[in-house]
């Protein structure tokens, strides 16, 4: 695998950001690749191991190390090394519909269980992924796969995310007729919506979705599927159109913090704020909602996951005087003890780049009340609390605000609308009942995959989810199937 001693000669190389003082200047992604010579440097690091946990295991269980998709990293670091970047993009789509999305803003598990993690220099297996797929769009090499044979069975996606992507290509290629149904104006899901700008610009989205149309997938935009919307379609209508559908929404209802105070304006749900910014630079328009800006505001983000981070750099790109992020858990250890945690993905402290961007940070910290005047928040009340989360005596303070950010995750898919119309079995978790063989729910010919199944979760696993739930159903309709594990 790669060079035999490359682990013993090259040392880890990244890839760079630009400076903070000029990547707040817009919303661009600001990671600064490698150079085709550094990136095969990179690739010869791969050791050639007894058993390379990178792989992932092959389980659509959480908690599992490696990669969930069970990309074939040693191959296509190989082939990398080797120069045969055409053949590394052949094995890398082999297993991943969509790598440009995970090698952009997968927290790359596979990273973390890499032997050579055991002493924190594992391979760059993330950029090496996102050198071969943009590479492989660079050169033309990713055309639409059209089935040559059609099956005449009509399959609905409903959900347009990373979930409902991978599983329409899927289903597509297998030579069915497969429609996308998405509630907003454009595909992608969180991806679009969610994620910003600076971590990954749309246009990576709208050339797959381009390729996807080439295979013969079709996208319904703008069409919400259940519940009472004027427009809304009624999903029994749906079950008698198509033979099969595949529900691959995300986990959309918000965790929200029902304290004293919490009616006071100025105080909004992440996924209230993010999506906003994404439709200024998409020039999407943003209809009749109020407005929500940072600039010139004291900005506080209460949850300290990813989407925190995201809410930090579209607020300081907004203009915020200052970003204070609350974390109620305590401040994770700087390094992890490798004995007992590797090769499994480590607890230990990140910084992410939004947060390095200029957000004071605050851990094992309760949010006990929100103050304001004039009906708009002011301040919040908050005390430091113990490992059992309990408050300390004394240990009480005071937070200016004049923007708080809700971003403590997602507690299950939204109930109204859809899931009450079908009447799907929920589990006690409030997401979609489906079993991970088959992926079938409590209704006939009705699949689930993805966060509306699983919970909040990764990219990756919404990809893996996905093509798990096209291969239950090309089967389920054929008898038979081809389409990969």
């Amino acid at each position: 695998m790669g060079k035999i001693t490359g682990f013993l000669e090259i040392d880890r190389h990244d890839r760079k950001y630009a400076p903070v003082t000029e990547r707040l200047k817009g919303y661009n992604e600001f990671v600064i690749p490698l150079s085709e010579k550094d990136t095969r440097d990179q690739a010869a690091r791969c050791m050639n191991c007894g058993i390379p946990y990178c792989h992932g295991t092959g389980s659509v269980q959480p908690g599992t190390p490696g990669c969930p998709v069970n990309n074939q990293i040693p191959d296509w670091n190989d082939l990398v090394y080797s120069g045969n970047w055409e053949e590394a993009s052949r094995n890398l789509h082999s297993t991943n519909n969509f790598p440009e999305f995970t090698g952009r803003i997968c927290p790359a598990p596979c990273e973390a269980s890499c032997t050579l993690n055991i002493d924190d220099n594992p391979v760059t297996i993330k950029t090496i992924e996102c050198a071969i797929v943009d590479k492989a769009w660079d050169n033309g090499w990713l055309k639409p796969q059209v089935s040559a044979v059609k099956t005449g069975r009509k399959v609905a996606v409903i959900g347009a995310g990373p979930a409902g992507m991978a599983c329409a290509q899927q289903l597509a290629r297998a030579g069915h007729d497969v429609h996308v149904y998405e509630k907003f104006a454009k595909a992608g899901g969180l991806m679009r919506y969610g994620i910003p700008d600076f971590k990954m610009e749309k246009h990576i989205i709208d050339r797959r979705v381009a390729q996807m149309e080439g295979e013969g997938v079709t996208f319904h935009y703008g069409k919400a599927v259940g519940g009472t919307s004027p427009g809304a379609i009624d999903p029994a209508e749906l079950l008698k159109e198509y033979e099969a559908i595949a529900l691959t929404g995300g986990a959309e209802h918000g965790r929200d913090l029902p304290i004293p105070g919490r009616e006071f304006d100025g105080i909004h749900f992440a996924m209230d704020f993010l999506p906003q910014q994404n439709r200024r630079v998409g020039n999407e328009p943003l209809g009749d909602i109020k407005e929500i800006l940072a600039g010139g505001k004291h900005v506080v983000v209460i949850g300290g996951g990813d989407t925190g981070s995201d809410c930090i750099g579209t607020s300081l790109r907004q203009g915020a005087l200052s970003v204070t992020q609350l974390e109620i858990m305590p401040a994770p250890p700087e390094q992890e003890n490798k004995g007992l945690t590797w090769p499994n993905w480590p607890l230990k402290m990140r910084t992410s780049s939004s947060q390095a961007e200029g957000a004071k940070r605050e851990f094992a910290v309760l949010t006990q009340s929100f103050e304001g005047a004039d009906g708009k928040v002011t301040k919040l009340n908050c005390v430091q609390v113990d490992d059992k989360f309990k408050p300390i005596p004394g240990s009480e303070f005071a937070l200016q605000a004049d923007l708080v950010l809700l971003a403590m995750g997602f507690v299950h898919p939204v109930h109204e609308g859809m899931l009450k119309t079908l009447g799907v079995d929920l589990d006690q978790r409030g997401n979609v009942r489906a079993a991970t063989t088959d992926f079938s729910t409590s209704l006939p010919r009705v699949y689930s995959a993805g966060d509306m199944r699983r919970g909040q979760s990764l990219v990756v696993w919404a990809i893996r989810e996905g093509r798990l739930c096209a291969r239950a159903i090309d089967q389920a309709l054929m008898g038979t199937t081809t389409l990969p594990r």
